[in-house]
């Protein structure tokens, strides 16, 4: 989670809330990621307990979406209430399994879905 705040907070006009300990982090008061509250559509398969882990990250499209959802680790996920959005979900354990460079590429994508055009545009030609 240190890393994610790091990478999070450095991209521009990224701004970070925390409520009940869970960081939101937003450009332009939009969020781009999220750790959510427990919801009935996301449980534990093993338990049935409802996840208190999930992170969401705002992805480029529902192409995108699929692609990260197949990836053979399985630690990108949807449940019904995400179906038509281009987010996936993840457990915060499963961070572990993102090497820091994954980690930048999702944060900085999901930055790049709600960031002001102008703002990433100019992000884009200094990257």
């Amino acid at each position: 989670m240190k890393d994610l705040d790091a990478l999070a907070l450095a991209m521009p006009d990224a701004t970070k809330e925390v409520e009940d300990g869970r960081p939101t982090y937003k450009v332009h008061e939009k969020m781009f990621c999220f750790h959510r509250r427990r919801r009935k559509d996301a449980v534990d398969p093993e338990t049935g307990e409802q996840l208190d882990d999930v992170l969401v990250f705002r992805v480029a499209d529902l192409g995108v979406k699929e692609m990260l959802v197949a990836d053979v680790r399985g630690i990108y996920f949807t449940t019904p209430h995400w179906n038509g959005y281009s987010a996936v979900l993840m457990r915060i354990r499963d961070l572990g399994q993102l090497d820091l460079d994954e980690l930048r590429d999702l944060v900085e994508e999901a930055w790049l879905t709600r960031a002001q055009k102008r703002l990433a545009r100019e992000w884009l030609a200094r990257e």
